[in-house]
């Protein structure tokens, strides 16, 4: 065999073997990735939501979620993301924890102030936290809602005004079905159509069982 066919040969061997394609991964939030299909949230961190904003030393206002949106982007863009898990959670994601060449992104999410530890369910990044607080870095800079508090506080206004208390809005677009929840920052300007099929839902699981997903602001 020629070099070149053998070189050519070995290459194609090479592409065939499992874990030789490069993931495509995505961000979907602060806390959340998605490689290659399979959906990760991030366990023991709990970012600010994409339309949350947090205040500085001065009082303004600045645009926390998206900051930590683009933090997460920044650690793993063009980069080999490896996440091991084997949990799920209630919306059809795996509960896993993330590396990008051996630097857990949740240590370094919550590390930057771009995330908080969710000791509801862990208390692995305490340390981390703590840190970024005596620093005053990202959330820390200034008074910040906890997003489990800010979800909360959404939903309930929501549930208040929408039918049968469900709040979630499953809009139908040319981006697909798409749900949103109260803290979306699109909320407020999605109208529902049940015409068109589309319809309030009460839970995010209820949605994603009915074909609808998550929006993506990246």
């Amino acid at each position: 065999m020629e070099l070149s066919s053998w070189k050519m040969t070995l290459c194609i061997m090479l592409c065939l073997l499992p874990g030789a394609a490069h993931a495509q991964t995505r961000v979907v939030d602060g806390d959340t990735l998605e490689i290659d299909g399979t959906v990760y949230r991030l366990n023991g961190i709990d970012a600010p939501e994409a339309g949350q904003q947090c205040k500085k030393p001065s009082g303004a206002s600045w645009h926390c979620g998206q900051a930590s949106i683009d933090a997460m982007a920044a650690l793993s863009a063009g980069k080999t993301v490896r996440c091991e898990g084997t949990t799920s959670d209630g919306y059809g994601r795996t509960i896993g924890t993330c590396f990008v060449d051996g630097v857990d992104l949740g240590a370094a999410m919550v590390r930057t102030g771009n995330a908080w530890a969710f000791v509801k369910y862990s208390q692995v990044y305490v340390k981390q936290e703590r840190q970024a607080r005596e620093e005053r870095l990202g959330v820390w800079q200034g008074p910040a809602v906890a997003p489990w508090d800010y979800r909360a506080r959404l939903w309930e206004s929501a549930t208040e005004e929408a039918p049968k208390g469900c709040p979630i809005k499953g809009n139908i677009s040319r981006n697909g079905r798409i749900y949103h929840p109260p803290w979306s920052p699109w909320y407020k300007r999605t109208k529902i159509n049940t015409a068109k099929g589309e319809r309030w839902f009460c839970s995010e699981a209820e949605a994603i069982e009915a074909g609808w997903r998550a929006p993506r602001w990246r």
